[in-house]
Protein backbone atom coordinates (compact mmCIF):
# COMPACT_ATOMS: atom_id res chain seq x y z
CA UNK A 1 0.00 0.00 0.00
CA UNK A 2 1.21 3.68 -0.94
CA UNK A 3 -0.25 4.93 2.25
CA UNK A 4 -0.17 4.10 5.72
CA UNK A 5 -3.21 6.82 7.04
CA UNK A 6 -5.55 8.45 5.37
CA UNK A 7 -8.40 10.48 6.20
CA UNK A 8 -11.45 10.01 4.03
CA UNK A 9 -13.94 12.91 3.38
CA UNK A 10 -17.59 11.86 2.79
CA UNK A 11 -20.21 14.10 2.59
CA UNK A 12 -24.11 13.08 3.70
CA UNK A 13 -25.58 13.42 0.43
CA UNK A 14 -23.76 10.70 -0.94
CA UNK A 15 -25.64 8.47 1.78
CA UNK A 16 -28.53 9.11 0.21
CA UNK A 17 -28.24 6.87 -2.55
CA UNK A 18 -31.19 7.29 -5.27
CA UNK A 19 -33.17 8.83 -2.38
CA UNK A 20 -34.30 11.93 -1.51
CA UNK A 21 -33.44 12.10 2.22
CA UNK A 22 -31.54 10.64 4.69
CA UNK A 23 -29.74 7.30 4.57
CA UNK A 24 -29.66 4.78 2.02
CA UNK A 25 -28.88 0.92 3.43
CA UNK A 26 -27.01 -0.18 -0.01
CA UNK A 27 -24.58 2.74 0.03
CA UNK A 28 -23.54 2.87 3.88
CA UNK A 29 -22.88 -1.39 3.69
CA UNK A 30 -21.01 -0.68 0.02
CA UNK A 31 -18.81 2.09 2.27
CA UNK A 32 -18.40 -0.10 5.09
CA UNK A 33 -17.33 -3.33 2.82
CA UNK A 34 -14.72 -0.87 0.68
CA UNK A 35 -13.16 0.47 4.18
CA UNK A 36 -12.82 -3.00 5.25
CA UNK A 37 -10.89 -4.13 2.03
CA UNK A 38 -8.05 -0.54 2.80
CA UNK A 39 -8.14 -1.66 6.63
CA UNK A 40 -7.76 -5.50 6.07
CA UNK A 41 -4.65 -3.95 3.79
CA UNK A 42 -3.20 -2.27 6.46
CA UNK A 43 -3.89 1.21 6.04
CA UNK A 44 -5.02 3.43 9.10
CA UNK A 45 -8.08 4.89 8.16
CA UNK A 46 -9.93 8.10 9.89
CA UNK A 47 -13.09 9.36 8.52
CA UNK A 48 -15.22 12.71 8.35
CA UNK A 49 -18.84 12.67 7.49
CA UNK A 50 -20.89 15.74 6.55
CA UNK A 51 -24.48 16.01 7.67
CA UNK A 52 -26.38 17.21 3.97
CA UNK A 53 -28.40 14.29 3.96
CA UNK A 54 -30.24 15.21 7.43
CA UNK A 55 -29.90 19.17 7.66
CA UNK A 56 -27.73 21.62 6.89
CA UNK A 57 -27.18 24.90 8.87
CA UNK A 58 -26.96 27.60 5.41
CA UNK A 59 -30.66 25.66 4.31
CA UNK A 60 -32.28 26.75 8.04
CA UNK A 61 -30.95 30.14 7.68
CA UNK A 62 -32.18 30.62 4.05
CA UNK A 63 -35.86 28.54 5.22
CA UNK A 64 -36.04 31.47 8.05
CA UNK A 65 -36.04 28.76 10.56
CA UNK A 66 -33.09 29.81 12.87
CA UNK A 67 -30.19 31.85 12.54
CA UNK A 68 -26.78 30.79 11.42
CA UNK A 69 -25.13 28.93 14.52
CA UNK A 70 -28.07 27.24 15.37
CA UNK A 71 -28.43 26.02 12.53
CA UNK A 72 -24.56 24.79 11.96
CA UNK A 73 -24.84 22.96 15.45
CA UNK A 74 -28.37 21.18 13.96
CA UNK A 75 -25.82 20.22 11.49
CA UNK A 76 -23.13 19.09 13.36
CA UNK A 77 -26.02 16.85 15.17
CA UNK A 78 -27.24 15.37 11.66
CA UNK A 79 -23.31 14.33 11.34
CA UNK A 80 -23.39 12.20 14.45
CA UNK A 81 -25.98 10.56 13.38
CA UNK A 82 -24.61 9.15 10.10
CA UNK A 83 -21.41 8.68 11.49
CA UNK A 84 -23.33 6.22 14.28
CA UNK A 85 -24.58 4.58 11.10
CA UNK A 86 -21.29 4.38 9.77
CA UNK A 87 -19.95 2.95 12.97
CA UNK A 88 -22.79 0.31 13.11
CA UNK A 89 -22.36 -0.88 9.27
CA UNK A 90 -18.66 -1.35 9.99
CA UNK A 91 -19.00 -2.98 13.43
CA UNK A 92 -21.38 -5.37 11.74
CA UNK A 93 -19.00 -6.52 9.64
CA UNK A 94 -16.63 -7.35 12.14
CA UNK A 95 -14.06 -3.25 11.78
CA UNK A 96 -13.26 -1.81 15.26
CA UNK A 97 -14.04 1.54 15.65
CA UNK A 98 -14.42 4.54 17.45
CA UNK A 99 -16.21 7.27 17.24
CA UNK A 100 -14.78 10.85 18.63
CA UNK A 101 -16.96 13.96 18.47
CA UNK A 102 -16.53 17.98 18.89
CA UNK A 103 -19.12 18.04 20.95
CA UNK A 104 -19.22 16.32 24.23
CA UNK A 105 -21.84 13.71 24.30
CA UNK A 106 -20.21 10.59 26.45
CA UNK A 107 -23.30 8.71 25.98
CA UNK A 108 -22.58 7.56 22.55
CA UNK A 109 -19.08 8.71 21.70
CA UNK A 110 -15.81 9.89 22.91
CA UNK A 111 -14.85 13.59 23.12
CA UNK A 112 -12.10 14.45 20.94
CA UNK A 113 -8.47 14.33 21.78
CA UNK A 114 -5.69 13.84 19.25
CA UNK A 115 -3.72 11.73 21.05
CA UNK A 116 -6.23 9.06 21.94
CA UNK A 117 -7.37 9.15 17.91
CA UNK A 118 -3.54 8.56 17.14
CA UNK A 119 -3.52 5.84 19.62
CA UNK A 120 -7.08 4.06 18.31
CA UNK A 121 -5.26 4.42 14.55
CA UNK A 122 -2.45 2.57 15.62
CA UNK A 123 -4.17 -0.26 17.46
CA UNK A 124 -5.98 -0.97 13.78
CA UNK A 125 -9.47 0.75 14.67
CA UNK A 126 -11.45 2.69 11.77
CA UNK A 127 -11.85 6.44 13.70
CA UNK A 128 -14.67 8.39 12.93
CA UNK A 129 -14.79 12.53 13.81
CA UNK A 130 -18.17 13.66 14.16
CA UNK A 131 -19.86 17.03 14.80
CA UNK A 132 -17.36 18.87 12.46
CA UNK A 133 -14.49 21.11 14.28
CA UNK A 134 -17.49 22.03 17.00
CA UNK A 135 -17.59 25.31 15.84
CA UNK A 136 -20.28 27.15 13.42
CA UNK A 137 -19.38 28.59 10.85
CA UNK A 138 -16.72 26.04 9.69
CA UNK A 139 -17.90 23.31 7.44
CA UNK A 140 -16.97 19.13 7.63
CA UNK A 141 -14.66 20.17 4.79
CA UNK A 142 -12.42 22.24 7.26
CA UNK A 143 -13.19 19.42 9.80
CA UNK A 144 -12.05 17.12 7.52
CA UNK A 145 -8.30 19.36 6.60
CA UNK A 146 -8.20 19.60 10.49
CA UNK A 147 -8.12 16.46 11.34
CA UNK A 148 -6.10 15.12 9.04
CA UNK A 149 -3.38 17.80 9.75
CA UNK A 150 -4.27 16.62 13.71
CA UNK A 151 -3.51 12.97 12.94
CA UNK A 152 -0.53 13.48 10.45
CA UNK A 153 -2.36 11.36 7.80
CA UNK A 154 -0.48 11.41 4.79
CA UNK A 155 -3.38 12.83 2.15
CA UNK A 156 -7.06 13.23 2.40
CA UNK A 157 -9.19 11.22 0.32
CA UNK A 158 -12.56 13.03 -0.73
CA UNK A 159 -15.15 10.58 -1.89
CA UNK A 160 -17.75 11.95 -3.94
CA UNK A 161 -20.52 10.57 -6.74
CA UNK A 162 -18.08 11.99 -9.39
CA UNK A 163 -14.82 10.95 -10.98
CA UNK A 164 -12.53 13.47 -10.24
CA UNK A 165 -12.32 17.39 -10.42
CA UNK A 166 -13.66 19.08 -13.45
CA UNK A 167 -13.03 22.52 -15.08
CA UNK A 168 -16.87 23.04 -15.06
CA UNK A 169 -19.99 20.85 -12.96
CA UNK A 170 -20.11 18.08 -15.60
CA UNK A 171 -23.74 17.27 -14.36
CA UNK A 172 -24.70 20.56 -16.07
CA UNK A 173 -21.74 21.77 -18.80
CA UNK A 174 -20.83 18.33 -21.45
CA UNK A 175 -17.98 19.97 -22.58
CA UNK A 176 -16.26 20.28 -18.90
CA UNK A 177 -13.08 18.25 -18.87
CA UNK A 178 -11.22 16.56 -15.95
CA UNK A 179 -8.01 16.95 -14.38
CA UNK A 180 -5.85 14.41 -13.11
CA UNK A 181 -3.79 16.55 -11.16
CA UNK A 182 -4.40 19.82 -10.39
CA UNK A 183 -2.05 22.49 -8.30
CA UNK A 184 -3.77 24.03 -5.19
CA UNK A 185 -3.11 27.70 -6.78
CA UNK A 186 -4.40 26.57 -9.74
CA UNK A 187 -7.88 25.90 -7.81
CA UNK A 188 -7.95 29.63 -6.55
CA UNK A 189 -7.59 30.99 -9.85
CA UNK A 190 -10.29 28.91 -11.46
CA UNK A 191 -12.51 29.12 -8.03
CA UNK A 192 -13.34 25.35 -8.73
CA UNK A 193 -15.57 24.11 -6.07
CA UNK A 194 -13.60 21.34 -4.50
CA UNK A 195 -13.53 21.80 -1.08
CA UNK A 196 -14.10 25.31 0.76
CA UNK A 197 -11.24 27.95 0.64
CA UNK A 198 -10.57 27.20 4.36
CA UNK A 199 -10.32 24.10 4.18
CA UNK A 200 -8.04 24.10 0.64
CA UNK A 201 -6.02 26.78 2.47
CA UNK A 202 -5.04 24.81 5.69
CA UNK A 203 -4.06 21.90 3.40
CA UNK A 204 -1.88 23.74 1.29
CA UNK A 205 -0.19 25.47 4.18
CA UNK A 206 0.14 21.80 5.29
CA UNK A 207 1.30 20.80 2.51
CA UNK A 208 -1.75 17.88 2.78
CA UNK A 209 -2.85 16.70 -0.38
CA UNK A 210 -6.28 15.97 -1.36
CA UNK A 211 -7.19 13.16 -3.72
CA UNK A 212 -11.01 13.81 -5.28
CA UNK A 213 -12.29 10.01 -6.31
CA UNK A 214 -15.75 8.48 -6.95
CA UNK A 215 -16.67 6.73 -3.81
CA UNK A 216 -19.89 5.23 -5.26
CA UNK A 217 -17.73 2.98 -7.90
CA UNK A 218 -16.59 -0.70 -5.67
CA UNK A 219 -12.96 -0.94 -5.09
CA UNK A 220 -11.82 2.82 -5.59
CA UNK A 221 -11.29 3.57 -2.10
CA UNK A 222 -8.92 0.60 -2.26
CA UNK A 223 -7.13 1.57 -5.84
CA UNK A 224 -6.41 4.95 -4.25
CA UNK A 225 -4.65 3.96 -1.02
CA UNK A 226 -2.60 1.57 -3.74
CA UNK A 227 -1.30 4.15 -5.31
CA UNK A 228 -3.39 4.13 -8.81
CA UNK A 229 -4.47 6.73 -10.40
CA UNK A 230 -7.93 7.22 -9.33
CA UNK A 231 -9.42 10.67 -9.36
CA UNK A 232 -8.26 14.02 -9.04
CA UNK A 233 -4.87 14.85 -7.21
CA UNK A 234 -4.73 17.87 -5.58
CA UNK A 235 -1.06 19.05 -4.33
Amino acid sequence: MKYKRVLLKLSGESLMGEMQYGIDPKVLIQYAADVKKVVDAGVEVAIVIGGGNIFRGVQGVAGGLVERAQGDYMGMLATVINSMALQGALEKIGIKTRLLTAIHMEQIAEPFIRRRAIRHLEKGRVVIFGAGTGNPYFTTDSAAALRSVEIDANLVLKGTRVDGIYSADPEKDPSATRFDQISFEEVYERGLNVMDMTAITLCQENKMPIVVFDMNKEGNFLRVCQGEDVGTTVC
